[in-house]
């Protein structure tokens, strides 16, 4: 096998995808179990995504660098002895800057914040797929279609337009012959 496509499930199923779950842990499990039993050469994750302050509404972005950072960390409340930040040395066109966690921001002041930082998207699963890549060694991208604002309508506008970015993304992989 040479590419795996994968998604998270739920409402972001495609029928020529595997679903990993929903988060972060959910993801690190089954991606690890697929990368063991397909042995896979290059993972492509494939979803929706939220935008923390800048881009367009509905545009694909890819990327192979993925963040963990919690809000408790912009706050300087916490700290975490364990790496937080994942970049996968393989050439795409552009690469974005993706936050995962198992929670998504509705705050605008925190996506700001996030922005500062120089992160660009929000995904929940990215970072975990990532993770297992490089611990397997294996290629991984993500391709992610931007759904809403990381704002207080953030669920109302990912809700509206996680049709339309799920149709975005299948012409986008068939354009780049992926599927």
């Amino acid at each position: 096998m040479s590419s795996l496509i994968l998604c998270a499930g739920g409402n972001e199923n495609f029928s020529f995808a595997k679903s990993i779950g929903i988060g972060m842990i959910q993801a690190s499990i089954k991606t690890s179990e697929l990368c063991i039993k397909e042995k896979p050469k290059e993972l492509i994750f494939i979803g929706t995504c939220g935008l923390y302050e800048k881009g367009e509404l509905l545009s694909i972005y890819q990327s192979k660098e993925a963040f963990n950072i919690e809000y408790s960390f912009l706050k300087h409340s916490f700290y975490s002895p364990i790496k937080n930040e994942i970049n996968l040395n393989v050439s795409y066109e552009t690469s974005y800057k993706t936050n995962s966690s198992n929670y998504i921001c509705q705050n605008k002041e925190a996506a700001k914040e996030f922005a500062k930082l120089g992160l660009e998207l929000e995904n929940m699963e990215l970072f975990s797929v990532l993770c297992v890549a490089k611990h397997f060694g294996i290629k991984a991208r993500g391709i992610l279609c931007a759904t809403n604002f990381c704002d207080e309508r953030a669920h109302e506008f990912f809700l509206k337009n996680q049709k339309l970015a799920k149709k975005k993304i299948e012409e986008f992989l068939e354009e780049k012959n992926i599927i």
